[in-house]
């Protein structure tokens, strides 16, 4: 039997990224050894999700494994560059390297141009990819995601495709049905971002989480959501 390869898997905390992950610790190819986020260094909020850090160090603490976090530069009206961005990736990947990680899990299914552009970078840092959800039907995998008891809010959604009215709702058989035609059931276009707060790599340690207050940040909505010991506004999360 072949040693399994470490792999860190990109984590957004949303549906996907928790979906990606199941796979990928049941897959005996992979060694899952912890999780990567990139976070607005201005609202401590997981990037373009906009979720609070807080919420992300108890999803790391219930699935039980180390976390690496970004903090990317921000602000109201310019949200981090792409240099930047590439920059910190850039060393990360050079620092798991080091320590004998040799690949990296993501939650991507459809978008061929990002797989590329994830791919070129892994390789200039002798990593490689894994994708275990691509090219799966969105509709399929989005009732595979209900059905194995995954639960998740939608934590942002384009004010350009859905009504302010779906920040904050639980991803459901009844959200599915409501979703406009056009809409994909899984967000892939960019109609939404969300939280996963239970399932089974949750080890029986759901995340409590409320939904706040709403912000409409024109491009984009967020739902605020809290933790169950927080009930304090901070500030609202970059909105580009």
């Amino acid at each position: 039997m072949s040693t399994p390869t470490p792999l860190v898997m990109c984590w957004s905390g949303g549906k996907d990224s928790a979906l990606a992950l199941d796979a990928l610790q049941n897959d005996p190819a992979y060694d899952v050894v912890g999780l990567l986020t990139t976070l607005s260094k201005e609202f401590n909020r997981i990037s373009h999700h906009g979720v609070r850090a807080e919420l992300l160090n108890q999803q790391a603490q219930a699935i039980g494994l180390p976390l690496t976090t970004l903090h990317l530069d921000t602000t109201m009206a310019d949200c981090a560059t792409m240099d930047q961005y590439e920059s910190l990736m850039a060393q990360t990947m050079h620092a798991f390297h080091e320590q004998g990680v040799r690949a990296v899990g993501f939650g991507d299914i459809n978008l061929q141009d990002l797989r590329d552009y994830r791919e070129k970078r892994l390789a200039e840092a002798g990593m490689t990819g894994v994708f275990p959800l691509w090219q799966r039907n969105t509709t399929e995998l989005a009732r595979d995601f209900i059905t194995r008891g995954f639960r998740t809010r939608l934590s942002c959604v384009d004010s350009g495709k859905l009504d302010a009215s779906f920040a904050g709702r639980l991803f459901d058989d009844a959200l599915l049905a409501d979703l406009p035609t056009g809409v994909d059931p899984c967000g892939e276009n960019g109609e939404f971002h969300s939280f996963c707060f239970d399932g089974p790599i949750y080890r029986g340690q759901p995340i409590p989480v409320t939904v706040g207050e709403v912000l409409d940040r024109d491009v984009r909505i967020f739902a605020d959501l809290l933790p169950a010991s927080q009930t304090t506004p901070e500030p609202a999360p970059c909105a580009s």
